[in-house]
């Protein structure tokens, strides 16, 4: 069953958070984060919905690099229920995906609840105070509807951020599958 992400209030400040890089055996938290805006991501492996992004969100990694802003996927799914998000699995989709973006594990759920975090994707824009100006869809492309995935959405906050704009307060929910929470 799709689920909408719950709308962050804009202007909240990004909850701390220091996290494993599975990939790489290191830990990574949000002051290693630096750059004029950051984007953070709750994905996970299996998600259709996330699964159906997956190469859009390699190119917007990429995109984003180039320009100085940070970008991080963050997955916390229970993988006792869910073991194909289990960090092992994340390394192999991060590969797979050519994902160049830090891909965070989140096992005890704690930062998705600071983010308020719901589905897969959700994602958060901050500017370079770390302050909420972003959250909801990557953009109107869904599984089966013909759209292309080219994060527009994501990218207008990103440069209105950069030229010192406000952002357009007028956000859609991101949709997908719900996060998979511990019982």
């Amino acid at each position: 069953m799709a689920v909408e992400s719950t709308m962050l209030a804009l202007g909240t400040r990004a909850p701390s958070f220091t996290l494993p890089e599975p990939a790489t055996g290191s830990t990574v938290s949000l002051d290693d984060l630096t750059g004029p805006a950051l984007v953070v991501t709750f994905i996970c492996n299996h998600c259709p919905y996330v699964q159906h992004v997956a190469d859009g969100l390699a190119q917007l990694g990429r995109d984003l690099a180039q320009r100085g802003v940070a970008m991080v996927g963050i997955s916390s799914n229970d993988v006792a229920t869910y073991p194909q998000d289990g960090p092992d699995q994340m390394v192999a989709e991060a590969r797979r995906r050519g994902w160049t973006f830090p891909y965070l594990y989140d096992e005890t759920q704690d930062v998705a609840r600071a983010f308020s975090a719901a589905c897969t994707p959700d994602t958060f824009v901050f500017d370079g105070d770390r302050r909420l100006v972003y959250r909801g869809q990557l953009d109107n492309s869904r599984p089966r509807n013909d759209l292309p995935v080219t994060a527009v959405d994501v990218r207008a906050a990103v440069d209105s951020v950069l030229a010192g704009r406000p952002v357009d307060p007028d956000q859609r929910p991101s949709i997908g599958c719900g996060i998979k929470w511990r019982r």
